[in-house]
This record gives C-alpha cells, sequence and structure tokens, in this order.
C-alpha cells in the first residue's frame, strides 16, 4: 500500500529533516552518524513526535494567557488536533481514504511518518501510547496531570512519552537479535533521555504549572513544592534540592546503563550513532553537577564542542571497526 501523495515524499522528508535540524540539536547530529538511508525515517518520526509536543505546548500558552472561558474552548482545540492527527494517521495506515486535511505541513509529515512505518514494519500500537502520554500534558482532558507522586507513576508517562519513541526507532537501527529481545533496552533509552530533560527543565515545567519530579523522591529529602516555587523565584538551588537532585541523577544514570547494555543488540553500524546520542544526552547531567544544581539559574546543555568531539570519536571508531576490504 501506497499513499497517492507518494510524489511528495522527498519534499515531505526534507521538510522532517529541517525540524530534526533546528530543533534537536543533539538527537540531529547523533543523526549524522547513521546510513544515508537511514537517517529520512530516523528525521520523520522525530518531526512528528515533535509536531504534536508543539501543539501540548500551545495548550500550555493558551492556558496561561487567556480567560478561563476562552482557555475551555482552545485547549479543547488543542486536544481535537491531537484526535484529528491520530485519526489521519489511523485512515492512512489503514489504507482508508483522509478523514479531512490537517494543514500542509503536518499533513507531508504524516505523509513521511506513514512511509517510514510501512517501510520499517513499525508497530502501530506505539504511536497511539505516545499520543495518549500526550493528552495527559493537555489540561481539561481526563487523562491530564500535573503532578506524579511516585517513580513508578511517572514512568507510566514515560512508557507513552518516551519509552515508546525507542521502540518507534529499534525497527529503524535494526538489531542483530529478535526486535522483542532489544525492546527492554531501547524503552529503557527512551525514559533516559526524558528523565534527563525533566532534571534539566525543572523551572521551565513549574512555568508551565507541571511537576515531572516524583513527589516521593523529592521528600525524601525535604523537598515540597513550595520549597520548588522558592529556588525558581529566586533562581537559587536549595541544598535539600541539590540532595534531592543527585539522588534523581543517580537514578537516571541507572536507567542509562540499562540502555546501554542494549546496544550491542542493535545492527553495528548504527551502534556509533546511539552510543553517542546516550554519551551526549547523559552529558546533560554531568553539565548540572559541574554547575553545583543551578538548574533554576540557567538551562544546562552540552558544550558545542564537547558534541563534536563525542561524536567524531564515535566516528572514529566506526571506521576503525570497519571490515577491510
Amino acid at each position: 500500500m501506497r499513499d497517492p501523495g507518494a510524489a511528495q515524499l522527498p519534499v515531505a522528508y526534507r521538510e522532517c529533516r529541517q525540524i530534526a535540524a533546528a530543533h534537536g540539536r543533539t538527537y540531529f547530529l547523533a543523526t549524522r552518524l547513521l546510513s544515508a538511508e537511514r537517517r529520512p525515517a530516523v528525521h520523520a518520526l522525530y518531526a512528528f513526535a515533535r509536531t504534536v509536543d508543539d501543539i501540548v505546548d500551545r495548550a500550555d500558552v493558551i492556558e496561561g494567557t487567556l480567560d478561563p472561558a476562552a482557555i475551555d474552548h482552545r485547549v479543547e482545540d488543542c486536544a481535537g488536533l491531537l484526535d484529528r492527527i491520530e485519526k489521519q494517521l489511523r485512515s492512512r495506515l489503514e489504507g482508508n481514504p483522509l478523514p479531512e486535511q490537517i494543514g500542509e505541513k503536518r499533513d507531508r509529515i504524516l505523509l513521511a511518518l506513514t512511509d517510514t512505518i510501512e517501510r520499517y514494519d513499525i508497530a502501530h500500537q506505539h504511536f497511539w501510547t505516545f499520543m495518549d502520554a500526550m493528552r495527559m500534558d493537555i489540561v481539561g482532558t481526563k487523562q491530564y496531570r500535573d503532578r506524579y507522586a511516585t517513580m513508578a507513576e511517572l514512568r507510566e508517562y514515560m512508557c507513552g512519552s518516551a519509552a515508546a519513541i525507542g521502540l518507534q526507532l529499534l525497527p529503524v537501527l535494526g538489531t542483530v537479535v529478535p526486535v522483542a529481545e532489544a525492546e527492554p533496552a531501547a524503552a529503557a533509552l527512551g525514559e533516559a533521555f526524558q528523565l534527563t530533560n525533566f532534571l534539566r527543565d525543572v523551572a521551565e515545567d513549574l512555568d508551565r504549572g507541571r511537576v515531572y519530579l516524583p513527589a516521593d523522591e523529592l521528600a525524601a529529602f525535604g523537598v515540597d513544592h513550595d520549597l520548588l516555587v522558592h529556588c525558581h523565584r529566586t533562581r537559587r538551588t536549595d541544598q535539600r534540592m541539590r540532595r534531592a537532585l543527585a539522588n534523581l541523577i543517580a537514578i537516571n544514570r541507572d536507567i542509562y546503563r540499562v540502555a546501554d547494555r542494549g546496544i550491542d543488540l542493535l545492527e553495528p553500524r548504527v551502534r556509533p550513532a546511539i552510543r553517542a546520542a546516550s554519551t551526549l544526552y547523559a552529558g546533560i547531567l554531568d553539565e548540572i553537577e559541574h554547575f553545583d544544581y543551578a538548574i533554576f539559574a540557567h538551562r544546562m546543555v552540552v558544550p558545542r564542542r564537547r558534541r563534536i568531539r563525542v561524536a567524531a570519536a564515535e566516528f572514529a571508531g566506526a571506521l576503525r571497526r570497519a571490515p577491510r576490504p
């Protein structure tokens, strides 16, 4: 089955690449280590996730700037748009006529995504799980949550928001074992990246009315919501918060270790890219520690020189390990 718009595929994939280059610096750099035929599929998966995430972010902006009546209407529009995107994706995958157009850019992204799903036989359920998690971030939906009491609760959310992304990517990357055997590590890598984001973005998430760090893990070190708000307002990290962050970073690194053990289950030629992505994203944790957990003062990023150095080292290693002609 091929979409009638297949002639537009090159344009659609180019647009996905532009989105990945503009918004996912670490992610995009790592994809440069992949073979040329795999990169468009990875860009399509990223562009789709980014498109949905932007809709969720728009709902946050609406909630913070409009009167209550307008908020209800406009947020409902955002949730409805997610429903329409899922409906169109399901229709494409089932080979049915499209229910409606959702905007030229989104239509092209879905065109590239559908082609990627079909080409690599990616399980459809990973996309529905992802969409359900995204609805948990929109006020007014029945799934909405802005707090997580325990790590177990947070991991339920990350199952859709992060682990599902790893599982979507796995068939594109390829494995040397049955795919099911590599899935736990792929899911763990998605979770590891997501938890790193949550640790880096505490201040931004507070601005959006959310706390993703588990309440029980914070409470163990005397941190509650009021203290988080105080740290954000003063842009200073309380000593109790430092200890809580150190503990959560240790938990995060444990998840990376689970994920990294699965890299050798991937096809050899994609391992450098995934190893680089894991190293670079975990590097954000190093930056948090290096700057004494000052996550409320500035956004932690891996310096560009380090990103290039890690990518170059993995590329050189891949050349050394490549079989001789």
